[in-house]
């Protein structure tokens, strides 16, 4: 059966205290609204609606930053989570099979839940994820059941005491065929304490029309809401522990854990291992038997087998490490192809630049790749030895096999098998430093002695 997504996320989240909408603050280096729907999207959904509303071109651009395909709409009254879904009525024209309801400040729920959601549909015309909650004055909505049928759902503030008492609660997550979905919130009314259309109605309605309602159960803390920057901070630290976890299921050694924090698509390979304070930004693949040393961040980069990084190093966007790599303390990297074997070892910075096969890269390098207008590209070529403290001024090509001379400034290219010295001449003065340091000596102590008349 096909399904379609729809993903609310209009809200003000007025407890974030903040300008930016609620569901573009960040877990993991992603949106709460990014990790909703990668979630999501492990269905394989013909179509997805994001419904903005506070602040709905900021939300509408992330959205299609991570999926340029999905529908954007837009509830511009905030009037209830069913008027929020009905606004997603007319995008939703023509879509066949289910729709699944789901939230931008909810990012953990998983794909194995939503995929016993989407299985429960056989045998149920509305499924609802609910969860035991563990606080019972947990001010959710409640689950009424009758053995294994859900009855209704019950927003906590209209609730008896009775039905306050129940654990089993609501998630807000709704599955239903798509046109019988719409069809039940047309006879949605706001005649509640809110003054506004629940989605939970639903259920009620759909029971009264003889369909069928049921529960699929999941963890609370997947159900996590992200309302206030204290439940931010959690969050994110639920989301680290869990990654964290996930990477050292899979074979990769992370030395202390609680320091490394990674990112909403951080991939590692089996065997690599990973010092201590080490930060990974989005978009950074490593592959396997790779080190990462202390201290080091990475991010939009790409790192090869037997590689070595850091420690204090950064690898920042368009970084591409090739097999047994060298980059070492205090080293930059940004835009870069460093192939098999070379070496970039201290105090350098590499932009946008190719470096070859086995070519060793002298402390304090720099491809100087910014003339205030225009970036321009470094070329070095295979088993180049580039010495100590040289400045390549880009554009510039330096041949296979070449050498610079340390402290040389290198503005024409460089053939083959060549060594290039770009540096004024050494002149020594004998005697000069001892008669210059004899005149500062004197002046000091003249000084010295000016003060101490003052005195």
């Amino acid at each position: 059966m096909s399904i379609n997504l729809i993903i609310l996320a209009a809200g003000q989240g007025s407890r974030m205290n903040s300008d930016r909408p609620k569901v573009l603050h960040e877990i993991g280096g992603a949106p709460l609204l990014v990790h909703a729907m990668k979630s999501g999207a492990s269905l394989e959904p013909e179509k997805t609606v994001v419904v903005a509303g506070v602040g709905a071109e900021l939300v509408e651009a992330a959205a299609l930053e991570w999926n340029d395909e999905i529908t954007t709409v837009r509830q511009d009254e905030q009037n209830g989570t069913g008027h929020a879904v009905l606004c997603a009525k007319d995008a939703m024209a023509g879509a066949e099979g289910d729709a699944l309801v789901l939230y931008g400040d909810t990012p953990f729920i998983s794909p194995e839940t939503l995929a016993a959601m989407q299985a429960a549909r056989t045998y149920a015309d509305v499924v609802v994820l609910g969860f035991d909650v563990a606080d019972p004055t947990a001010r959710y909505g409640r689950l009424v059941t009758t053995g294994e049928a859900l009855d209704k759902i019950v927003e906590f503030k209209d609730a008896t005491e009775t039905e306050r008492a129940i654990p089993l609660c609501n998630s807000g997550v709704i599955c239903a065929d798509s046109a019988t979905l719409f069809s039940l919130l047309d006879d949605v009314t706001n005649d509640n304490a809110s003054g506004e259309y629940y989605l939970t109605d639903i259920v009620g309605l759909a029971r009264d029309r003889g369909l069928s309602a049921a529960v699929v159960k999941c963890d609370e803390a997947e159900t996590l809401g992200i309302n206030t920057r204290m439940e931010l901070a959690n969050a994110e630290a639920a989301f680290q522990s869990r990654a964290r976890a996930a990477l050292q299921d899979d074979g990769v050694t992370l030395v202390a854990p609680e320091t490394v924090h990674l990112a909403h698509d951080t991939v590692i390979g089996r065997d690599s291992l990973i010092e201590q304070n080490v930060v990974f930004g989005p978009g950074v693949s490593i592959e396997n038997g790779v080190r990462i040393r202390a201290f080091s961040h990475l991010e939009g980069c790409h790192v090869s087998s037997g590689a070595t990084v850091g420690p204090f190093a950064r690898l920042r966007p368009g970084a591409e490490l090739a097999e047994d790599t060298r980059v070492g303390n205090f080293v930059e990297i940004k835009n870069a192809q460093v192939a098999k074997g070379a070496k970039v070892n201290h105090l350098t910075y590499i932009g946008d630049a190719d470096i070859g096969a086995r070519s060793n890269i002298g402390a304090g390098t720099i491809t100087c790749n910014y003339d205030g207008y225009f970036k321009h590209r470094t070329v070095i070529g295979e088993d180049v030895f580039v010495g100590s403290n040289t400045m390549l001024v880009a554009p510039i090509t330096v041949g296979d096999n070449a050498m610079t001379g340390s402290g040389s400034v290198v503005t024409e290219d460089i053939p083959a098998d060549t060594l290039a010295l770009g540096r004024a001449k050494q002149t020594n003065k004998t005697g000069l430093a001892k008669r210059l340091k004899d005149k500062l000596r004197a002046a000091k102590a003249a000084v010295k002695k000016d003060l101490k008349k003052d005195k």
